[in-house]
Protein backbone atom coordinates (compact mmCIF):
# COMPACT_ATOMS: atom_id res chain seq x y z
CA UNK A 1 0.00 0.00 0.00
CA UNK A 2 1.16 3.51 -0.82
CA UNK A 3 -0.25 6.50 1.03
CA UNK A 4 0.25 10.13 0.11
CA UNK A 5 -0.69 13.02 2.35
CA UNK A 6 -0.97 16.68 1.36
CA UNK A 7 1.49 16.46 -1.53
CA UNK A 8 2.42 19.77 -3.11
CA UNK A 9 4.81 20.41 -5.99
CA UNK A 10 5.55 23.52 -8.04
CA UNK A 11 8.02 24.92 -10.53
CA UNK A 12 9.15 28.55 -10.84
CA UNK A 13 6.64 29.74 -8.24
CA UNK A 14 3.80 27.98 -10.08
CA UNK A 15 2.01 25.24 -8.13
CA UNK A 16 1.39 22.14 -10.25
CA UNK A 17 -0.11 19.81 -7.64
CA UNK A 18 -1.57 21.00 -4.37
CA UNK A 19 -2.68 19.25 -1.18
CA UNK A 20 -3.22 15.82 -2.79
CA UNK A 21 -3.92 12.89 -0.45
CA UNK A 22 -4.81 9.34 -1.50
CA UNK A 23 -4.31 5.66 -0.74
CA UNK A 24 -3.18 3.20 -3.41
CA UNK A 25 -4.19 -0.30 -2.32
CA UNK A 26 -2.16 -3.50 -2.63
CA UNK A 27 -3.47 -6.09 -5.07
CA UNK A 28 -5.54 -3.52 -6.95
CA UNK A 29 -5.18 -1.42 -10.08
CA UNK A 30 -5.05 2.19 -8.86
CA UNK A 31 -5.63 4.71 -11.65
CA UNK A 32 -4.72 8.38 -11.85
CA UNK A 33 -6.75 10.12 -14.55
CA UNK A 34 -7.17 13.70 -15.72
CA UNK A 35 -6.71 16.01 -18.69
CA UNK A 36 -3.28 17.09 -19.92
CA UNK A 37 -1.84 19.59 -17.46
CA UNK A 38 -3.90 18.28 -14.54
CA UNK A 39 -0.79 17.26 -12.61
CA UNK A 40 -1.09 13.48 -12.81
CA UNK A 41 2.33 12.96 -14.43
CA UNK A 42 4.04 15.20 -11.87
CA UNK A 43 2.28 13.27 -9.11
CA UNK A 44 3.54 9.95 -10.45
CA UNK A 45 7.09 11.31 -10.73
CA UNK A 46 6.88 12.35 -7.09
CA UNK A 47 5.64 8.87 -6.16
CA UNK A 48 8.64 7.11 -7.74
CA UNK A 49 11.18 9.67 -6.55
CA UNK A 50 11.98 11.33 -9.87
CA UNK A 51 10.76 14.59 -8.34
CA UNK A 52 10.96 15.75 -4.74
CA UNK A 53 7.64 17.10 -3.42
CA UNK A 54 7.76 20.56 -1.87
CA UNK A 55 5.51 19.42 0.95
CA UNK A 56 3.67 16.34 2.15
CA UNK A 57 4.54 12.69 2.75
CA UNK A 58 4.73 9.55 0.61
CA UNK A 59 4.62 6.30 2.58
CA UNK A 60 5.38 2.83 1.20
CA UNK A 61 3.94 0.20 3.54
CA UNK A 62 4.88 2.22 6.60
CA UNK A 63 8.21 3.55 5.27
CA UNK A 64 8.24 7.32 4.78
CA UNK A 65 9.81 7.57 1.32
CA UNK A 66 10.14 11.36 1.50
CA UNK A 67 12.42 11.13 4.55
CA UNK A 68 14.85 8.54 3.15
CA UNK A 69 18.38 9.56 2.20
CA UNK A 70 19.78 8.97 -1.31
CA UNK A 71 21.15 5.49 -0.59
CA UNK A 72 17.96 4.40 1.16
CA UNK A 73 15.88 5.60 -1.79
CA UNK A 74 18.04 3.56 -4.16
CA UNK A 75 17.29 0.45 -2.11
CA UNK A 76 13.57 1.26 -2.10
CA UNK A 77 13.56 1.78 -5.88
CA UNK A 78 14.66 -1.83 -6.33
CA UNK A 79 11.19 -2.76 -5.07
CA UNK A 80 9.61 -0.59 -7.80
CA UNK A 81 8.86 -1.66 -11.36
CA UNK A 82 8.20 0.95 -14.06
CA UNK A 83 6.45 0.57 -17.39
CA UNK A 84 7.26 3.67 -19.45
CA UNK A 85 4.88 5.23 -21.96
CA UNK A 86 7.00 4.33 -24.97
CA UNK A 87 8.23 1.08 -23.36
CA UNK A 88 11.79 2.59 -23.41
CA UNK A 89 13.42 -0.54 -24.82
CA UNK A 90 17.05 -0.49 -25.94
CA UNK A 91 16.95 -0.81 -29.74
CA UNK A 92 20.40 -2.40 -29.90
CA UNK A 93 19.48 -5.16 -27.42
CA UNK A 94 17.44 -8.29 -27.98
CA UNK A 95 14.27 -8.86 -26.00
CA UNK A 96 16.01 -11.10 -23.47
CA UNK A 97 18.90 -8.65 -23.04
CA UNK A 98 16.43 -5.81 -22.46
CA UNK A 99 14.72 -7.81 -19.73
CA UNK A 100 18.01 -9.00 -18.24
CA UNK A 101 19.31 -5.42 -17.92
CA UNK A 102 17.80 -4.76 -14.44
CA UNK A 103 19.15 -8.12 -13.23
CA UNK A 104 22.63 -7.13 -14.44
CA UNK A 105 22.35 -3.76 -12.73
CA UNK A 106 20.89 -4.75 -9.36
CA UNK A 107 21.65 -8.42 -8.65
CA UNK A 108 24.62 -10.74 -8.26
CA UNK A 109 22.80 -13.68 -9.83
CA UNK A 110 24.62 -16.14 -12.07
CA UNK A 111 24.00 -16.06 -15.81
CA UNK A 112 21.91 -19.22 -15.50
CA UNK A 113 19.77 -17.70 -12.75
CA UNK A 114 19.20 -14.55 -14.79
CA UNK A 115 18.28 -16.56 -17.87
CA UNK A 116 15.80 -18.61 -15.86
CA UNK A 117 14.13 -15.45 -14.54
CA UNK A 118 13.97 -13.92 -18.04
CA UNK A 119 12.34 -17.12 -19.33
CA UNK A 120 9.79 -16.99 -16.50
CA UNK A 121 8.66 -13.41 -17.12
CA UNK A 122 8.56 -13.83 -20.90
CA UNK A 123 6.32 -16.86 -20.46
CA UNK A 124 4.17 -14.80 -18.06
CA UNK A 125 3.53 -12.15 -20.73
CA UNK A 126 3.03 -14.79 -23.45
CA UNK A 127 6.21 -13.99 -25.36
CA UNK A 128 8.04 -17.26 -24.84
CA UNK A 129 9.26 -17.32 -28.46
CA UNK A 130 10.54 -13.73 -28.62
CA UNK A 131 13.86 -14.03 -26.78
CA UNK A 132 16.13 -13.26 -29.73
CA UNK A 133 13.95 -10.68 -31.44
CA UNK A 134 14.84 -6.97 -31.44
CA UNK A 135 12.43 -4.10 -30.67
CA UNK A 136 12.23 -3.15 -34.37
CA UNK A 137 10.76 -6.59 -35.07
CA UNK A 138 7.96 -6.23 -32.50
CA UNK A 139 4.45 -4.83 -32.76
CA UNK A 140 3.33 -2.08 -30.39
CA UNK A 141 1.52 -4.55 -28.16
CA UNK A 142 4.52 -6.88 -28.03
CA UNK A 143 6.77 -3.98 -27.02
CA UNK A 144 4.40 -3.17 -24.16
CA UNK A 145 4.50 -6.78 -23.02
CA UNK A 146 8.30 -6.77 -23.10
CA UNK A 147 8.17 -3.55 -21.08
CA UNK A 148 5.92 -5.25 -18.53
CA UNK A 149 8.23 -8.27 -18.37
CA UNK A 150 11.21 -6.00 -17.67
CA UNK A 151 9.20 -4.06 -15.06
CA UNK A 152 8.43 -7.24 -13.07
CA UNK A 153 11.71 -9.12 -13.55
CA UNK A 154 13.00 -7.99 -10.12
CA UNK A 155 9.79 -9.14 -8.40
CA UNK A 156 8.69 -5.62 -7.45
CA UNK A 157 6.25 -4.86 -4.67
CA UNK A 158 5.12 -1.74 -6.51
CA UNK A 159 4.39 -1.29 -10.22
CA UNK A 160 3.96 2.05 -11.96
CA UNK A 161 2.57 2.24 -15.50
CA UNK A 162 2.68 5.49 -17.46
CA UNK A 163 0.03 5.47 -20.21
CA UNK A 164 0.40 1.70 -20.84
CA UNK A 165 -2.09 1.76 -23.75
CA UNK A 166 -0.69 4.78 -25.55
CA UNK A 167 -0.56 4.16 -29.30
CA UNK A 168 -2.34 0.80 -29.15
CA UNK A 169 -5.55 -0.26 -30.88
CA UNK A 170 -8.59 -1.00 -28.65
CA UNK A 171 -8.25 -4.78 -28.83
CA UNK A 172 -4.55 -4.74 -27.92
CA UNK A 173 -5.28 -2.25 -25.14
CA UNK A 174 -7.70 -4.74 -23.59
CA UNK A 175 -5.01 -7.43 -23.71
CA UNK A 176 -2.53 -5.14 -21.91
CA UNK A 177 -5.16 -4.14 -19.33
CA UNK A 178 -5.95 -7.80 -18.61
CA UNK A 179 -2.26 -8.64 -18.30
CA UNK A 180 -1.57 -5.80 -15.86
CA UNK A 181 -4.63 -6.76 -13.82
CA UNK A 182 -3.60 -10.43 -13.68
CA UNK A 183 -0.03 -9.60 -12.64
CA UNK A 184 -1.31 -7.21 -9.97
CA UNK A 185 -3.62 -9.83 -8.51
CA UNK A 186 -1.37 -12.88 -8.89
CA UNK A 187 1.65 -11.25 -7.26
CA UNK A 188 -0.28 -8.95 -4.89
CA UNK A 189 1.46 -5.84 -6.23
CA UNK A 190 0.50 -2.24 -5.53
CA UNK A 191 -0.08 -1.01 -9.10
CA UNK A 192 -0.48 2.66 -10.00
CA UNK A 193 -1.49 3.54 -13.57
CA UNK A 194 -1.43 6.96 -15.17
CA UNK A 195 -3.89 6.85 -18.08
CA UNK A 196 -6.15 8.69 -20.52
CA UNK A 197 -7.75 5.45 -21.69
CA UNK A 198 -11.40 5.32 -20.66
CA UNK A 199 -11.59 1.61 -21.51
CA UNK A 200 -8.94 1.05 -18.83
CA UNK A 201 -10.96 3.14 -16.39
CA UNK A 202 -14.04 0.99 -16.91
CA UNK A 203 -12.24 -2.37 -17.18
CA UNK A 204 -9.62 -2.30 -14.41
CA UNK A 205 -10.19 0.92 -12.43
CA UNK A 206 -10.68 -0.59 -8.98
CA UNK A 207 -9.51 2.62 -7.32
CA UNK A 208 -9.48 5.86 -9.32
CA UNK A 209 -8.45 9.41 -8.50
CA UNK A 210 -9.38 12.18 -10.90
CA UNK A 211 -7.03 15.17 -11.02
CA UNK A 212 -8.20 18.63 -12.04
CA UNK A 213 -5.84 21.63 -12.16
CA UNK A 214 -3.44 20.07 -9.69
CA UNK A 215 -5.99 18.92 -7.13
CA UNK A 216 -7.76 15.64 -6.45
CA UNK A 217 -11.28 16.31 -7.66
CA UNK A 218 -12.86 12.87 -7.19
CA UNK A 219 -12.05 9.39 -5.91
CA UNK A 220 -13.91 6.12 -6.36
CA UNK A 221 -14.14 2.88 -8.36
CA UNK A 222 -15.17 2.02 -11.92
CA UNK A 223 -18.49 0.86 -10.50
CA UNK A 224 -19.08 4.24 -8.87
CA UNK A 225 -17.83 6.53 -11.61
CA UNK A 226 -20.89 6.11 -13.82
CA UNK A 227 -23.08 7.48 -11.02
CA UNK A 228 -20.82 10.43 -10.24
CA UNK A 229 -22.50 13.82 -10.05
CA UNK A 230 -19.18 15.64 -10.40
CA UNK A 231 -19.69 17.78 -13.49
CA UNK A 232 -15.99 18.15 -14.30
CA UNK A 233 -15.43 14.41 -14.06
CA UNK A 234 -18.46 13.68 -16.22
CA UNK A 235 -17.31 16.16 -18.85
CA UNK A 236 -13.92 14.44 -18.89
CA UNK A 237 -15.14 10.85 -18.95
CA UNK A 238 -18.19 11.34 -21.17
CA UNK A 239 -16.77 14.02 -23.44
CA UNK A 240 -19.02 13.46 -26.48
CA UNK A 241 -22.81 13.67 -26.71
CA UNK A 242 -22.83 10.03 -27.79
CA UNK A 243 -21.07 8.90 -24.59
CA UNK A 244 -23.30 11.12 -22.44
CA UNK A 245 -26.37 9.52 -24.01
CA UNK A 246 -24.86 6.06 -23.49
CA UNK A 247 -24.24 6.86 -19.82
CA UNK A 248 -27.85 8.03 -19.37
CA UNK A 249 -29.16 4.87 -21.03
CA UNK A 250 -26.93 2.67 -18.88
CA UNK A 251 -28.09 4.41 -15.70
CA UNK A 252 -31.73 3.92 -16.70
CA UNK A 253 -31.00 0.26 -17.40
CA UNK A 254 -29.36 -0.21 -13.98
CA UNK A 255 -32.13 1.65 -12.17
CA UNK A 256 -34.70 -0.48 -13.98
CA UNK A 257 -32.92 -3.66 -12.96
CA UNK A 258 -32.74 -2.52 -9.34
CA UNK A 259 -36.45 -1.73 -9.38
CA UNK A 260 -37.27 -5.09 -10.95
CA UNK A 261 -35.17 -6.88 -8.34
CA UNK A 262 -37.01 -5.06 -5.57
CA UNK A 263 -40.36 -6.00 -7.13
CA UNK A 264 -39.23 -9.63 -7.32
CA UNK A 265 -38.16 -9.57 -3.66
CA UNK A 266 -41.57 -8.20 -2.68
CA UNK A 267 -43.30 -10.89 -4.69
CA UNK A 268 -41.20 -13.68 -3.19
CA UNK A 269 -41.70 -12.38 0.35
CA UNK A 270 -45.42 -11.69 0.04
Amino acid sequence: MIQIENIRKGFSNKTVIEDVSATFSTGKCNLIIGASGSGKTVLMKCLVGLLEPDAGEITYDGTNFTQLNTDQKKIMRRKIGMLFQGSALFDSMSVEKNIMFPLDMFTQQTKAEKQKRVDEVLDRVNLGEAHKKYPAELSGGMKKRVGIARAIVLNPQYLFCDEPNSGLDPQTSLVIDKLIKEITTDFNITTVINTHDMNSVMEIGENIIYMYQGKKEWEGSNKEIIFSKNERLNNFIFASDFLKDAKDMRMLEIKGKIQNDRDMDKLLNS
